[in-house]
């Protein structure tokens, strides 16, 4: 009992130091950095702007937060090869929401986003 009580006591102090992941410092960074680059952007006023990142093979949306960052708003990232089913992040973040990815080299790929009520679907595109 002795025992169980310390391994309960231990796990939970561990649990309590470690804090919560840092946010990326910027959209390259969401996506995982290395090679990838802005190909296209779409900006809801001063508020946020979602990226659609490549990297020769891969796909990354993410709504970044300018103006309004750290204050919890729903945002929301989207990208989809023609196709297939979409991937999405969306919920009340503070600083970004994404990144969601697709492998898409040579394809079609519907992307956009969301901040607050003002969203943004682009058509099917970068096909190359």
């Amino acid at each position: 009992m002795t025992l169980a009580l310390g391994l309960a006591a231990t796990l939970a102090a561990s649990v309590t130091l470690s804090g919560p992941a840092m946010a990326a410092s910027s959209p390259i960074e969401a996506c995982g950095g290395g090679s990838y680059h802005v190909i296209d952007s779409h900006a809801y006023g001063s508020s946020a702007v979602t990226y659609l990142l490549y990297n020769g093979s891969t796909n990354c949306v993410v709504t970044w937060k300018t103006g309004a960052a750290g204050n919890t708003a729903w945002v929301r990232a989207v990208v989809q090869v023609y196709g297939s089913p979409g991937k999405v992040d969306a919920d009340n973040y503070k600083y970004y929401a994404g990144p969601v990815k697709v492998s898409a080299p040579g394809k079609c790929i519907m992307w956009g986003g969301s901040y607050g009520s003002s969203w943004y679907e682009s058509p099917f595109e970068h096909c190359d």
